[in-house]
């Protein structure tokens, strides 16, 4: 029998390109041991933001270059020990990985090998900004403890039981297969934690719940799950499709692109800093923080208020466009910083679909809490939801239920 302490602890890693963001979690428990943050990897002004959660001690920062992110995760396992966490701890089970893209290989988590990693680097062109960074964390931690089983939990994985008809675009067959072009989706963890913690706060089984996620963040993306399994979500080959997002545009004519060439003489790099970093709503009204918009709205500024609407619209085309797709829905749940915080988006994206059942109560919504709740009135046929993410944790249980198997035998 597995008691604290003993074999259950999981480190998550999410390796961006300049940063890294890492909990050590005690899977007997599911609590938090500590939590971290490495930023602005590879300048003279990097920081490393470290609370040990275990001891109740104060956080601790260093300031000053951190080269690349093999001294960044030495930083982190020099933080751990200090606490008496170190890596080399026999308690540590292994290392769990977020990696963005596993394309249709991974439907599920999976413990990292050589050919493994061959397949996440073949996928480095759908995932350009991201899988490099998440290879550079994973061969920086195989270095570290190269004894310890090291497993990638793909964002993609969720909604590979997206159905065909859901998942290709509609454009030459042979063309999209030969370029892997098709529709893949992102955010895949924290859809999945809060379809199922949704289903939970609905006292249901998750097989028995029709649920539409709403992940609301700088990026932000949404999802159709019957059932507990996807069945369609927003973004596509890249996360740039599908709802408005801080930077990026998400929904847009294709061939914006081509006249964007031919008449501003815009390069394909010009036009992907424009779709990914200088639009959304920092490219509307120029800020891309939703609460500096609200605020912005209530003194009547009519910029801000535009990328408000704009925002709001597209968001209810995609609860009415999920609605048709699933034909019956219990909940929609609201996650992620902005759909956990912001109590004025939530209210305006349910405002005026009555006739589907939807309502948000004011007082419930209006209320400020980092539990999971119902902000629906009780006479309403779906419940609305407040679900707050943790991608950490579904990252940990994840990668615990594939290696405890081994560890108990």
């Amino acid at each position: 029998m597995t008691t604290a302490n003993q074999g259950t602890r999981v480190l998550v890693l999410n390796s961006g390109s300049s940063s890294v963001k890492y909990q050590l979690l005690d899977m007997f428990d599911s609590s938090r041991l500590a939590v971290g943050l490495v930023e602005r990897i590879g300048e003279e002004t990097s920081r490393l933001k470290h609370t040990p959660l275990a001891t109740g001690g104060s956080s601790r920062e260093q300031n000053g270059p951190i080269a690349d992110h093999a001294a960044a995760l030495k930083a982190v396992a020099a933080e751990l020990a200090a606490d008496g966490l170190g890596l080399d701890s026999p308690e540590l089970a292994a290392i769990g990985h977020r990696v963005v893209h596993g394309g249709l290989k991974f439907s599920a988590p999976t413990v990292i090998t050589d050919e493994v990693m061959a397949e996440i680097e073949r996928l480095v062109p759908v995932a350009p900004l991201h899988n490099p960074a998440n290879i550079t964390g994973i061969r920086t931690a195989q270095a570290l403890r190269p004894d310890l089983p090291q497993v990638a939990v793909f964002d993609t994985a969720f909604h590979t039981t997206m159905p065909e008809s859901a998942a290709r675009y509609a454009i030459d067959v042979a063309t999209a297969d030969e370029h892997r072009i098709r529709r893949y989706g992102f955010h895949g963890t924290s859809h999945a934690y809060v379809s199922r913690e949704t289903a939970k706060l609905l006292g249901k089984a998750p097989e028995d719940v029709n649920v539409i996620v709403l992940h609301l963040g700088n990026g932000a993306s949404a999802s159709a799950v019957r059932g507990g399994r996807c069945v369609d979500t927003s973004m596509g080959l890249t996360p740039l499709e599908g709802l408005v997002m801080g930077t990026r545009s998400g929904d847009i004519d294709p061939a914006v692109t081509f006249h964007l060439k031919r008449v501003a003489g815009m390069s394909a790099d010009d036009i992907d800093v424009l779709l990914n970093k200088k639009s959304g709503l920092v490219g509307l009204c120029g800020d891309n923080d939703m609460r500096e918009i609200r605020r912005r709205c209530d003194e009547g500024d009519e910029k801000a208020q535009l990328a408000f609407d704009i925002y709001i619209h597209r968001l209810k085309k995609y609860i009415g466009a999920y609605y048709a797709v699933l034909g019956k829905v219990d909940a929609i749940a609201f996650t992620a910083g902005v759909g956990e915080n912001a109590a004025p988006v939530r209210e305006a994206a349910v405002a005026g679909l009555e006739e589907l059942g939807l309502a948000v109560d004011g007082e419930l919504n209006a209320v400020r809490s980092d539990r999971p709740r119902l902000i629906s009135p009780e006479y309403a046929r779906v419940a609305v939801a407040v679900v707050p993410t943790d991608e950490e944790l579904e990252i940990a249980q994840q990668t615990y239920a594939l290696v405890a198997p081994a560890l108990n035998s």
